[in-house]
């Protein structure tokens, strides 16, 4: 008979081999391969920000192959239409004249939204319905996604030029935004051991199949919250709004707006599965903390003197985290 001690020993069993085979190809970033596979595991969508040439989409693929998940790839252009994205109707017949939806690359279990920032505004927003609702619809007609779904988005920090900014709805959609850090002198040299010298390391599929994936995120949905973790969670967001009693002095200097409730759920989802990982089937406040960074930056929306001095949203968020 399962208890939810050997359910979560079972989830941290999952969660291992799934990391140790993405690191068989990816070398080092072990924040970023954590990050996610727990929005994986709780249903969430992901922004990795990062120069070109460190991974992302390698980290991508080499995930499709360990989860056994459909992959496709998308990427983004300035004439990238929505129809490319969602997919469109078609004259099946000359005689009848009949529809047949043609899906688009955005029918899949993990889609790769590559420089996602590059394309225009109406393309970005083709995505929002797809994140939010899971389905598109094309000619008044909905059409569900295959579950689980999740995008993962790439973007270039540095070269802004021809770029549109992601829209605050946008950015709000996903669960976390992960900057991918350039690898060290160390991890360069691992790097070029794996990459210009013999074969690409051969992975083992670890996931049955999309189901268990689909139980394990009902299992992560159980676990219990005590009032005051949940209470650190939302004094942790309402901190990041200028106007609250809450907020540190740089997030009343430098903020204009803060995170949304999606904030809040980010935290409690994100940080039951690092109680898991950590042999705890009950929520700490250090979980919730340890989620902040990932789950808040990108939802903090800097003002004019925000911007203007170059003031980095993890460092409001970390003033708000000295906070008891």
């Amino acid at each position: 008979m399962s208890t939810p001690e050997s359910d979560a020993a079972r989830f941290r069993e999952l969660f291992s081999s799934l990391r140790d085979e993405l690191q068989k190809r990816i070398v080092g970033q072990t924040e970023i391969i954590e990050g996610v596979l727990a929005a994986l595991f709780v249903g969430g969508h992901v922004l990795l920000e990062g120069v070109p040439g460190l991974g992302k989409t390698m980290l991508v693929r080499t995930l499709a192959d360990v989860t056994g998940l459909h992959f496709s790839r998308i990427q983004f252009t300035p004439d990238l239409m929505p129809s490319d994205i969602v997919g469109t109707n078609l004259i099946a017949g000359e005689e009848q004249r009949a529809f047949r939806f043609q899906p688009g690359p955005v029918f899949a279990n993990l889609v790769l939204a590559d420089e996602i920032n590059r394309a225009t505004p109406k393309t970005q927003s083709a995505l929002l319905e797809a994140m939010q609702e899971h389905h598109v619809t094309v000619g008044g007609t909905q059409h569900p996604l295959a579950e689980p779904f999740l995008v993962l988005a790439t973007q270039n920090p540095l070269e802004m030029e021809g770029t549109y900014p992601l829209p605050e709805a946008q950015l709000d959609r996903f669960l976390f935004k992960l900057r991918v850090a350039f690898p060290s002198a160390e991890e360069l040299h691992a790097i070029l051991d794996r990459t210009t010298a013999g074969e690409e390391a051969a992975l083992k599929p670890v996931c049955k199949d999309a189901g268990e994936l689909l139980r394990w995120r009902a299992f992560l949905r159980q676990a219990p919250v005590a009032r005051e973790v949940q209470d650190r969670a939302v004094r942790l967001v309402l901190a990041t709004h200028p106007g609250n009693p809450e907020a540190g002095e740089k997030a009343r200097r430098f903020v204009r707006y803060g995170s949304s409730p999606r904030g809040a759920q980010a935290l409690i989802l994100a940080g039951k599965v690092f109680a898991l990982l950590d042999g705890r089937f009950h929520l700490s406040k250090a979980d919730v903390e340890k989620a902040a960074l990932p789950a808040l930056r990108h939802r903090v929306i800097l003002n004019f003197e925000g911007e203007a001095e170059g003031v980095a949203t993890d460092e409001i968020i970390a003033e708000i985290l000295q906070k008891p």
